[in-house]
């Protein structure tokens, strides 16, 4: 049976959902789960859960757990990443209070603009630390990895180590149940080939399964007939101008981009329904789960809804996804299997059952008109020879430009985290699209200084740069 490492697994809820996925399957019930995490109070809380689901699916998997990286990934067969390098204090406050100052708004900042380029300069260099223990700890287990920036960090995995690695992100799968959703099609009846970069994918085809007719048709209904819903108005928007829909979330896409988020329009706020500071207000909504999670740990059962609210009484009110986070953080009696790929992986590696999913991989002749060396994402086959990517070929040419404009903040970014020159970050700063549309230079220049001296040692000593 494998050994499987869990880095970072004080994340409960997101390491609760592999882990049911995991067990779920009869041919992994006797893995070994090694929960890794440098805070003692939550990995304990992890391993009071990991529990209740090895007795809840009648599984016999041996857990461990250790704040010890080394001792997890010893041996291991797969090591699942799932950390935060700097956390939500300082690291997030930091990478959005300080653009602020200088009036660049951000929606989630964990994958481009400038506080995805801060996030992969503090995170790269964690990651390829995990990549040398394996090296000589676990030399052929697969490292899983769902942290952002997903693309900046596999490029740097790939350059700067020699594990075997795949990234994994979930809004393929999502983005194809919430337009099954809108056009009123089941998703198990759809069928779609998705290619480009994490966040910035997009569908070639989206058709039915059983008939082969193109559904795109159906979502184009869905504007005509103003049923575009609240959340998703920056996507529905881009779909009818570029023809093809984006895998990742509205409010993701509209700060990839120079068009939505901008100081002197502050009326398309409004328009496109963008929820700035949104990661801000996911992460306090995740703090108040952990305090409602540990009431429950201590009360030995679950809370009632009079307990919750009376918990909630003193805090503002919260928005539906908030909302949601809160009630998901707390409900761990449901164990139906999610749609994460990682135990699909871990199954059919094992196993030798052949399954599909949507992995971020280097791009070795995949996608032949995006740069050879960046990280895409496409459809790979998993099965007991591992994981092996998809050919797409060349992508329609306005789809592949729109994306080499996030690759290139992507490329000089992953380059200073690697070499350590500063000015490899004014410069993926300067070509990031909503960066550049909002600050003049000098705003740009002086806001990466502020940042850097703000996260400290979080980040690679950085030269003094040109």
């Amino acid at each position: 049976m494998p050994k499987v490492a869990f880095i970072g697994a004080g994340s409960t809820v997101f390491a609760k959902n592999l882990m049911g996925d995991i067990l779920s399957y009869p041919e992994l019930a006797g893995s070994t789960i090694s929960l890794m995490d440098i805070d003692p109070h939550r990995l304990q809380t992890s391993e009071a859960v990991a529990h209740k689901i090895n007795e809840a699916l009648g599984a016999h998997a041996t857990i461990e757990t250790t704040t010890d990286r080394c001792a997890a990934l010893d041996g291991a067969d797969y090591a699942i990443c799932m950390i935060q390098v700097g956390g939500y204090e300082p690291a997030t406050v930091i990478d959005f209070e300080i653009p602020k100052k200088y009036g660049l708004r951000q929606t989630i900042a964990d994958t481009l603009g400038i506080g995805g380029i801060m996030r992969a300069l503090r995170t790269i260099p964690v990651l390829l630390d995990i990549a040398h223990d394996m090296e000589a700890l676990c030399p052929d287990a697969l490292f899983i990895n769902y942290v952002n920036p997903m693309a900046m960090i596999q490029w740097a995995l790939s350059r700067g180590s020699k594990i075997k690695t795949v990234g994994l992100c979930h809004s393929v799968p999502h983005t194809a149940h919430e337009l099954a959703h809108d056009i009123g099609v089941p998703a198990e009846q759809i069928n779609y080939l998705v290619a480009g970069i994490n966040h910035m994918a997009f569908y070639l085809r989206f058709e039915d399964r059983r008939t082969g007719e193109d559904l795109y048709p159906k979502i184009r209904q869905v504007v005509e007939e103003g049923r575009v819903p609240a959340t998703n108005r920056v996507r529905y928007d881009m779909f009818t101008r570029l023809g093809y829909f984006v895998t990742e979330s509205s409010e993701h896409f509209s700060e990839y981009t120079p068009w939505f988020i901008k100081r002197d329009h502050p009326e398309l706020i409004e328009r496109y329904n963008i929820p700035l500071d949104e990661y801000i207000e996911r992460c306090e909504a995740q703090i108040i789960g952990w305090e409602l999670m540990e009431q429950r740990q201590d009360a030995g059962r679950a809370l009632t809804e009079d307990e919750i609210r009376a918990a909630l009484q003193d805090t503002n009110p919260m928005p539906t996804i908030r909302e949601g986070i809160i009630q998901g953080m707390l409900n761990f009696d449901r164990l139906e299997r999610s749609v994460e790929y990682g135990s699909g992986i871990i199954h059919s590696m094992e196993t030798g059952t052949p399954r599909v999913i949507y992995g971020n991989v280097p791009n070795a002749g995949l996608i032949t008109n995006l740069p050879a060396e960046c990280c895409v994402e496409v459809p790979c086959l998993v099965d007991a020879n591992g994981i092996q990517p998809t050919h797409i070929g060349a992508l329609p040419p306005h789809l592949a430009a729109l994306i080499q404009t996030n690759v290139n903040v992507q490329s000089l970014a992953v380059e200073a985290a690697l070499t350590g020159r500063r000015e490899h970050v004014y410069h993926a700063a300067m070509l990031d699209p909503h960066t550049a549309a909002e600050l003049t230079l000098d705003e740009i220049w002086a806001m990466v200084d502020e940042l850097i001296a703000a996260h400290g040692s979080y980040l690679p000593n950085f030269n003094s740069g040109l």
